[in-house]
């Protein structure tokens, strides 16, 4: 699995949804955390 695509077809559209969802986990776990601390 290349990290870089040297032609990137549909690999920008797919690195925008990874980053994404890396994102939006981040975000949760920061919800959550402060939800659950006292």
């Amino acid at each position: 699995m290349p990290v870089l695509d040297p032609n990137p077809q549909n690999g920008q559209k797919k690195l925008l949804v990874v980053l994404g969802a890396m994102l939006a986990i981040t975000v949760i776990i920061g919800i959550i955390a402060s939800i659950a601390s006292p």
